[in-house]
């Protein structure tokens, strides 16, 4: 794993979350905040479904480590608006 610290993480995530917000087009209702949050926990969803590929995430670097967690903020915010957007048909 990256020795990167919390700050390195915040940053990563953030960058991540907002990048997986402009893909996903939910930009506009996100803040930073929200797009530090997306980008971790896209982390941690991106490397584990790595992990089950048998692909080695703690050794693939800084880039690497980036676009896991964008890979896992695309997936998370493509669940999110598929949950969302059924809850809010059915009102």
């Amino acid at each position: 794993m990256l020795g990167l610290g919390i700050i390195g993480w915040i940053i990563i995530g953030g960058l991540a979350g907002w990048i997986g917000s402009k893909i996903m087009k939910t930009d506009a209702q996100m803040g930073i905040l929200l797009n530090i949050v997306v980008g971790i926990i896209g982390g941690l969803l991106g490397g584990f479904l790595l992990k089950l590929l048998n692909v080695d995430v703690e050794g693939g670097g800084l880039w690497f480590s980036f676009f896991t967690c964008l890979l896992g903020a695309v997936i998370l915010l493509f669940l999110v608006k598929l949950v969302t957007g059924r809850t809010a048909a059915r009102r």
